[in-house]
């Protein structure tokens, strides 16, 4: 596993947020350095691809950051999340990386991110492709106050946060397939992957990871899955700056985790619900060596789906692989 160096996203965010230049003695000033070392701090972000322009006299002016950055993501993120982050160049998987952290004791809100996974994880065992410089991989370490009963409700919360970012930076039009799809025009574009160690009655910690095809072009899917799964590029027909993308998915799962804190479960399942592209569909789930035919008719209040079967009793799903039939 390579680790990228680490950066200084207090300058980073000092300098996006200026409107032009900013003054040596004003950016020594805030970080509390001198000018010898804001000069090295200057030069080490450039080398990271930070466009940053120096006028002798006037001060540092950020023409252009890079498309995806630890400092960009951490100077973005306004809640909890991410304010621990480790971002990578490459590693097997984001998850594998996040549960070893938060075995570690790594805090709430620890967020792990790569450029690119070589054994990334879907759900089921299957494999997420992986390439570099185009999508999001980003893994969160969650310490909730919850029952293991309750554990699919992060699922379903990251569901939520990932569909309302992507709406919110991109335009599209995004559902929830049950459990943990995100698609667009009925594709996936991303999905969800929760992984949790539990006492018998508390959650110990959970790992919500996320994996979002953000600037995937057409020849880059395997001919497996070129015709059910697309991105945001594909979708849209241009590139997209996914630090924006990143920190807003970061941002909306703060939001939703305190309103799950202060007010419960049902302002989070009305969003899911209303989001969902499976609710009120023929469907068949596999779930285990069973599979059962039936209408979607809901999802109870932790997150199983309710299944009509042809003889009209009613079955609740925890987990299962999900095909619409009609």
């Amino acid at each position: 596993m390579k680790r990228s160096k680490t950066g200084d996203e207090r300058l980073v965010k000092l300098l996006e947020k200026a409107s032009g230049f900013v003054s040596g003695q004003e950016a020594g000033g805030t970080l509390g350095i001198t000018r010898a070392a804001l000069w090295k701090r200057i030069n080490a972000l450039r080398a990271r691809g930070f466009n940053i322009e120096a006028r002798r006299g006037i001060g540092y002016r950020l023409v252009e950051a890079p498309e995806f950055s630890a400092e960009g993501l951490k100077s973005s993120a306004r809640g909890r999340l991410g304010r621990a982050m480790v971002f990578l160049d490459e590693t097997g998987s984001t998850n594998d990386v996040a549960m070893g952290l938060a075995a570690e004791g790594a805090p709430h809100g620890t967020v792990v991110v790569a450029e690119r996974q070589s054994r990334g994880k879907g759900r089921l065992g299957r494999r997420w492709v992986s390439p570099p410089g185009a999508n999001i991989y980003m893994s969160v370490v969650l310490r909730p106050a919850l029952h293991p009963r309750d554990a699919t409700l992060l699922t379903l919360l990251s569901s939520v946060a990932c569909a309302y970012a992507i709406i919110e930076r991109t335009g599209l039009e995004v559902k929830i397939k049950w459990p943990n799809d995100i698609q667009v025009s009925g594709r996936k574009l991303g999905g969800i992957l929760l992984e949790t160690r539990a006492e018998p009655d508390v959650i110990s910690y959970a790992v919500v990871g996320m994996g979002i095809n953000v600037n995937m072009k057409a020849s880059d899917f395997p001919a497996s899955i070129k015709e059910i799964a697309t991105s945001v590029l594909k979708e849209t027909g241009r590139r997209h700056r996914r630090t924006p993308l990143a920190a807003a998915i970061l941002n909306h799962m703060s939001d939703e985790l305190k309103t799950l804190e202060k007010e419960g479960r049902k302002p989070l399942l009305k969003k899911w619900r209303e989001l969902s592209s499976t609710l009120g569909m023929k469907v068949k789930v596999t779930e285990g060596e069973e599979t059962l035919t039936g209408t979607a008719m809901g999802i109870d209040d932790e997150g199983r789906l309710i299944l009509r079967l042809s003889n009209r009793k009613l079955r609740k799903i925890s987990s299962g692989d999900l095909v619409m039939v009609g």
